[in-house]
């Protein structure tokens, strides 16, 4: 069964939190598709993945690189899972059609933004109403995140 886990970003903001949750799917030999909802928000995103860290390499590639089924993190705005992920992040809110067909689901939202966090509700409530394990997770005063009831 597939779970979604919603990600509310208070502490840190999606340009550093992405990179720390694509790392530890690696670790654990996990592929993944990050979902955006723009070109633009796509451009911004390999900038950032191949820049948050000068001690560290997240493997990615986007339409424009080729082979996306050899990219172990492959950023798109489609509704696709070329590289055989496991593991799809939702960036920009989106409610695509294909949960269902990976293990894990991060939904990362801007807890600073009260439409988002709305946004957000909703999408709990829809993935819960479709079956799907729902779960929540929240950021320390430490920045780690936290499993919430």
């Amino acid at each position: 069964m597939t779970e979604v886990s919603f990600y509310h970003l208070q502490r840190m903001p999606l340009d550093q939190a992405l990179p720390k949750l694509l790392e530890r799917a690696l670790e654990r030999g996990m592929h993944a598709v990050v979902l955006a909802g723009s070109k633009e928000r796509i451009d911004h995103l390999n900038d950032v993945l191949w820049t948050y860290d000068p001690g560290s390499f997240l493997p990615h590639g986007v339409a424009d690189d080729g082979a996306p089924d050899r990219q172990p993190i492959f950023l798109t705005t489609e509704e696709e899972n070329p590289n055989g992920a496991g593991i799809l992040c939702l960036v920009d809110g989106g409610q695509p059609a294909f949960l269902g067909s990976f293990q894990r689901v991060l939904d990362l939202f801007d807890g600073n933004d009260e439409a988002a966090v709305l946004a957000a509700r909703e999408r709990w409530k829809a993935a819960r109403t479709a079956g799907f394990e729902v779960t929540y997770w929240k950021q320390s005063d430490a920045g780690r995140w936290e499993k919430a009831n």
